[in-house]
């Protein structure tokens, strides 16, 4: 903690939608949990992954080769060099800018998704006069 007391902070928690939509985060490092995918693409900002179990290697897979905003670290342990070569290449490579470009283009596609009267607004608006006995799916 002395080491990086002026370059970092670690913390226990934090609220990470206000982390991800601080100007200054150009890349989030994710384990590939859904609530954290799609808190990323909301704020669109690119992914490292490194998925563990469940439907992390799934949701990995999507991020980094089906929607080109990630870049999956490896398995096994990961080792300080690949670790560097990632981020760097996240922060100033080709690759990188398109991902951060990409992931723009999915926070905007996550916005016109959930604004009103769109197909998210819609189904959630079934889905609660289901719940109340309103309207049958």
């Amino acid at each position: 903690m002395e080491e990086i007391r002026d370059r970092g902070l670690v913390s226990g928690w934090c609220p990470q939608e206000k982390v991800l939509r601080h100007p200054s985060v150009g890349a989030f490092l994710t384990h590939c949990g859904w609530n954290s995918i799609v808190e990323s693409i909301s704020e669109g900002v690119p992914m490292v992954c490194w998925p563990f179990f469940a439907d992390q290697q799934t949701n990995c897979f999507y991020t980094c080769e089906e929607w080109g905003i990630g870049e999956e670290i490896g398995e096994g342990e990961l080792k300080r060099g690949r670790f560097e070569e990632v981020v760097r290449d996240m922060m100033v490579g080709e690759k990188g800018k398109e991902m951060r470009e990409k992931a723009l283009e999915w926070k905007k596609k996550a916005q016109d998704a959930t604004t009103f009267g769109s197909s998210s607004h819609n189904n959630f608006e079934k889905l609660v006069k289901c719940i109340t006995g309103k309207e049958h799916l």
